[in-house]
């Protein structure tokens, strides 16, 4: 089959093997079919040796199952991307978050998903709703993602949040916390990624025109970038809270004396419940069409690099069935 593989070597950081491996299900797990994949920051930063993955890419996703399962077999599926065997002891998704004999699709010792067909286990697995057309459901891994954040921090009408960064996740973080109905605002630098975020409904302030007073509640970082941890740290208030979405190869050059000092809360945020993502993209709760940037072939896979690393560009999706 054909696949995308890291190899830093090249153009982009990928190369498209011809003849890749045909994955095998083993018990337990499905093969699937991939019909669209999304190329996110974490992918962006791996190509730069984030993690020291080698393999195939990829873990946004939607595919067909055509073997494995009698039950699953010829739907529509995504799945969650922390991945354990059959014997393992974490059988909910919170556990096989954090489990220690976990592998991570396109990530950590498991292929992913920029292949024609990939391997995962059943338990992974969600159907998509008949609503949710594969544009749309190629997004519910970063938006459960996004979803985690007012789960583990529930917010109110009286909650002050600001989402840092316009980019991907942001965007999705920003429309999750605004079906809460808390004071958000969504801060940024980019004029076209702020100009969408209004399109959408969402409030927004330039970074340039903010002043670092520390008026907020809860600051959700999305920057993906190890700056962000500095800014957030000046827009947070006294015993708020910051919860980290970035991941980034570079260590931040912070000053953590402030955390201690007024008592902050850091707090790490990955990955997060399928089943509400799927239920806001089936209720058209959150928008994502606004989002998609460019399809590309697997065969164009460096093109496709280049342009999610472009800052005009937000998400960029593979097709690998396309010639």
């Amino acid at each position: 089959m054909r696949a995308l593989v890291v190899d830093r070597a090249k153009p982009g950081g990928v190369a498209l093997v011809a003849d890749y491996r045909d994955p095998a299900p083993g018990p337990g797990e499905v093969l699937v079919r991939v019909d669209l994949a999304g190329i996110c920051s974490t992918d962006l930063e791996i190509v730069r040796g984030y993690m020291g993955f080698t393999g195939v890419l990829g873990h946004e996703f939607v595919g067909t199952v055509v073997r494995g399962s009698d039950t699953l077999k010829g739907q529509r599926i995504v799945a969650e991307i922390n991945c354990v065997g059959p014997g393992s002891e974490a059988r909910d998704a919170d556990a096989r978050k954090h489990a220690r004999d976990r592998t991570v699709l396109g990530i950590a010792d498991r292929d992913g998903a920029f292949a024609e067909y990939l391997v995962v286990p059943t338990e992974n697995c969600h159907v998509v709703p008949n609503e949710v057309n594969d544009r749309r459901a190629v997004f519910a891994e970063p938006l459960a993602a996004a979803c985690q954040v007012v789960k583990d921090h529930p917010v109110t009408p009286g909650t002050r949040v600001a989402v840092l960064g316009t980019g991907r996740l942001g965007i999705l973080c920003a429309q999750v916390l605004a079906a809460r109905g808390c004071r958000l605002s969504v801060i940024g630098r980019n004029a076209g990624t702020l100009a969408l975020c209004r399109r959408i409904g969402l409030p927004t302030r330039d970074v340039a025109n903010v002043e670092s007073n520390a008026e907020y509640d809860l600051v959700v970082e999305c920057t993906g970038s190890p700056d962000g941890l500095r800014s957030a740290l000046q827009l947070v208030r006294p015993r708020g809270t910051i919860v980290l979405k970035s991941t980034y190869t570079r260590a931040p050059d912070v000053d953590f004396s402030p955390i201690v000092i007024h008592e902050i809360v850091v707090a790490g945020s990955r990955c997060g419940p399928f089943p509400e993502a799927l239920r806001l993209l089936r209720e058209e709760r959150v928008r994502v069409d606004e989002m998609i940037s460019g399809v590309f072939p697997l065969a164009k896979g460096a093109e496709a690099f280049a342009a999610a690393r472009d800052p005009q560009n937000l998400k960029i999706l593979l097709e690998p069935g396309a010639p």
